[in-house]
Formats: structure tokens, C-alpha cells, sequence
């Protein structure tokens, strides 16, 4: 019995790695549909009796603007284009912070929120983290920078309900992602920890606030080379 129920877990462990590393592969190269995090917002609106709603259009990163990458680089991870996925600096700034009883900030690079939002589901679970960790991995290895900032902006939640550059781009602004200016861009990136909560237009002095400083740290990081 221990025989089968190892070997069991041998070809489970086997069939995770090898359907793991196929997804990553076909994601390299084909739009992601699809997140948990989409299925899991609509399960939640349908149980609390309000309308599905879910906006989504994937567009190539050629058509997002430049000023959108520059903002969310500057707002959630400015050494996404030099660290392998992990910045451990970022996570003990964070974590200092944290303890200090600052507002409370997460020390997730944008290539480990990528791999949580296509791969897996909300929670901070160790068993979860594991999982984000071996996905960021495979990301960084297979994808590169730009395809992880191209799915990335395809893929976060932007809104109740707005999922992506090119659907934020329209609801918040009335425009395409390509379109977008600098202090457009910062209103988006600014409202990323809680876009349910957030507005990125007739916004509140915190998110004002947010805005400006997102627009003066863009200007520090010049033109994004992949």
C-alpha cells in the first residue's frame, strides 16, 4: 500500500512539473484567456446577487503605452528589469515597514505577481508562495522581461471587474492603452494595491497623491529597454 500510494504521488509530482512547463511554454507564445482570479471575482458576484461582470481584451505590448510600463515599474517594482524574478531587498524594506506598523506593503516583484495572477490563486498561504516561487522561476527563464510585462499588464485587475491595460485604459479614460499619457498611466499604477476600492479618475487626495509621486519616480527611470 505505501508502495502505490508513493508511486501515486511520484507520477502526480511528475504530471505537475510536466503540465506546468507545457502552460508556461504555450503562454510564451499565445494570450492568456484566462485567470483564477477572473473565475473567482465572477463566482463572488454572483453569490453576492450582482451582475457578472468581466472586461477583458488582450492587446500586444506594442500597443500598450510606454508611459504604462514606466508607471508600474515605477510603482510596484523598480528593479524588475535587473533582478531574476526576486528582489530580496524590496521584501526586507517591506517586511521593516510592516513591523514598524506602517500601512501594510508587499514585497512581490511583478514577475511573482504574474505568475500568481495567470497560475494560481489569491492567498498567502507558505504552500501557495512555494508555488508562486517555482512559477516565477520558469517565467523568468522561458519568457524574458517583456513578455512578462506584456502578460502582466494583459492580465491584473484594474478595476471591479476591468482586467488589463487596453479595458482600464477604455473605462478609466475613454481611450486606448497606446494612448495613454504619463499622468494617465500614474492614475492606473496608483490604484493597483485595491483597484476595487480605488478610483483612477475623481480620485481621492491618497491616490492624488500616488499619482504625482509615480509620475516624478517615471521620470527617473528614462526609456525601458528589455
Amino acid at each position: 500500500m505505501i508502495k502505490k500510494i508513493l508511486r501515486f504521488i511520484g507520477k502526480a509530482i511528475l504530471w505537475f512539473f510536466g503540465v506546468s512547463i507545457v502552460l508556461v511554454i504555450l503562454f510564451k507564445f499565445v494570450p492568456v484567456p484566462f485567470t483564477p482570479l477572473m473565475f473567482i471575482r465572477s463566482i463572488e458576484q454572483k453569490t453576492a446577487g450582482k451582475p457578472m461582470v468581466l472586461s477583458h481584451d488582450w492587446v500586444p505590448i506594442e500597443e500598450i503605452s510606454p508611459n504604462l510600463q514606466r508607471a508600474v515599474i515605477a510603482s510596484e517594482d523598480q528593479n524588475f528589469l535587473n533582478h531574476n524574478g526576486f528582489d530580496f531587498k524590496a521584501l526586507e524594506k517591506a517586511m521593516e515597514s510592516n513591523k514598524k506598523g506602517k500601512r501594510l506593503r508587499g514585497g512581490s516583484t511583478i514577475s511573482q505577481q504574474t505568475a500568481k495572477n495567470v497560475f494560481l490563486w489569491p492567498g498567502r498561504s507558505y504552500i501557495r508562495k512555494g508555488f508562486e516561487a517555482y512559477f516565477t522561476v520558469l517565467i523568468e527563464l522561458i519568457w524574458g522581461k517583456e513578455r512578462i510585462m506584456e502578460v502582466y499588464l494583459n492580465s491584473i485587475e484594474m478595476g471591479d471587474g476591468v482586467y488589463g491595460a487596453q479595458e482600464a485604459s477604455r473605462v478609466w479614460y475613454r481611450k486606448d492603452a497606446k494612448n495613454l499619457t504619463a499622468h494617465e498611466a500614474a492614475g492606473i499604477a496608483a490604484i493597483l494595491p485595491n483597484p476595487r476600492k480605488f478610483k483612477a479618475t475623481n480620485s481621492s487626495s491618497y491616490i492624488n497623491r500616488r499619482k504625482s509621486h509615480i509620475v516624478r519616480q517615471m521620470g527617473y527611470l528614462g526609456k525601458i529597454e528589455y
